[in-house]
C-alpha cells in the first residue's frame, strides 16, 4: 500500500451515473477515493436532506466497491456565503455547513473543503469579511464536535487566492479542525498574477495545510484545462507538498460531455502518479506495514 491517497473529484464524471457507478469507475482507474460536490446548485444542495435510505445505499456502495467517499468540495456557500450582507443568507450558510457537517460525520468523511469566499455575487467589505470571520467561527465548532477536519481552498478571487492569505483566517480561529486545502491551479494563477514564489506560499501553510487538490490551468483560465496543456508545475507542488507532511491529495478536473471521459480518468491518474514519482521519488512507492 503506498503512502499517500490519490482522490477523483466527482465531476470528473458524468453526472447521471450512480453513486455505485461512480465509485466503480474511480476504482478501475486507480483511484482510492471519491470527492463529493456539493456546489450551489439546487440538485447538489439536496444531497445535505437525502434520507437514511440514500445514505444506507451510499455506505453499502462504498463497502461494495471498496472505494470511499473520504473528503467534500462544499462550493455551495458561494451561493449562500458565511459574509452576506444579508442576515437570511447568513442563517442558510450555517444551516449547510451544520448539514454538511452531519452527512460527513454519517458516511465516515474526513474532510470538508470550504471555498475561500467571503461573499460572492455581492459586494466585499469590511463588514462581510468581519461577518465571515464570525461565522466562521461557529462553523468550526460544529466540525470540531464531530471530529471532521475543514480546509479552505484557495480560490480565483482576491479575498483568498494564495495559502497566506487563508492562513489569516486559519490563524485568527486557531483551531485544529480548521486548516487550509490549497488548489494547485489556482494557486499558480496567482503567483503569475502577483509575480510571487508558489513554492514559498504553500511553505506559508507548514503544519495546516489538510489535502490538496491537484488540478490543471493556465493564465486568466482556472477550469476544465486538460492535465499536461497547463503551465502548473505539479512535480514541484508536490514535491513542497510532500515535504510539509502532506499525504491526501485530489485530482480535480471535470467531464465536459465527451464518450472517452473514462480514457480521461485513466490518463488523469497515471500523469499524476507519474508525477509524484518524479517529485517524491522511491519514498512515495515504498509499503508501509
Amino acid at each position: 500500500m503506498k503512502n499517500y491517497v490519490l482522490g477523483l473529484y466527482e465531476k470528473a464524471m458524468p453526472m447521471d451515473l450512480s453513486w455505485r457507478e461512480k465509485l466503480f469507475e474511480a476504482k478501475k482507474a486507480g483511484f482510492d477515493f471519491l470527492e463529493m460536490s456539493i456546489d450551489e446548485t439546487d440538485s447538489k444542495l439536496s444531497r445535505l436532506d437525502m434520507s437514511e435510505g440514500e445514505r444506507v445505499e451510499i455506505r453499502e456502495s462504498m463497502r461494495k466497491t471498496g472505494v470511499p467517499i473520504r473528503s467534500i468540495c462544499l462550493s455551495g456557500h458561494r451561493k449562500y456565503p458565511l459574509g452576506s450582507h444579508d442576515p437570511h443568507v447568513r442563517q442558510k450558510s450555517l444551516e449547510i455547513m451544520q448539514k454538511a457537517v452531519n452527512l460527513a460525520a454519517d458516511l465516515g468523511i474526513r474532510i470538508i473543503q470550504l471555498a475561500g469566499y467571503d461573499v460572492y455575487y455581492e459586494e466585499t467589505s469590511e463588514k462581510t469579511r468581519a461577518l465571515f470571520v464570525k461565522n466562521l467561527g461557529k462553523c468550526v465548532e460544529m466540525a470540531a464536535k464531530e471530529g471532521i477536519v475543514l480546509g479552505f481552498e484557495t480560490m480565483e478571487t482576491e479575498f483568498m487566492n494564495t495559502v497566506t492569505k487563508s492562513m489569516v483566517y486559519v490563524q485568527a480561529i486557531q483551531s485544529p479542525y480548521l486548516g487550509v486545502y490549497p488548489d494547485s491551479g489556482n494557486l499558480t494563477n496567482a503567483a503569475i498574477e502577483y509575480q510571487s514564489d508558489l513554492m514559498a506560499d504553500i511553505e506559508a501553510g507548514a503544519g495546516h495545510i489538510v489535502a490538496f487538490h491537484l488540478k490543471e490551468t493556465v493564465p486568466g483560465k482556472f477550469r476544465e484545462i486538460p492535465f499536461g496543456t497547463g503551465h502548473v508545475d505539479f512535480k514541484r507542488i508536490i514535491d513542497v507538498a510532500w515535504r510539509l507532511g502532506v499525504r491526501r491529495y485530489v485530482a480535480e478536473f471535470w467531464y465536459a460531455g465527451n464518450d472517452n471521459w473514462q480514457e480521461d480518468l485513466h490518463f488523469a491518474q497515471a500523469f499524476l502518479t507519474h508525477n509524484f514519482a518524479e517529485a517524491a521519488g522511491f519514498s512515495t512507492l515504498e509499503t508501509v506495514s
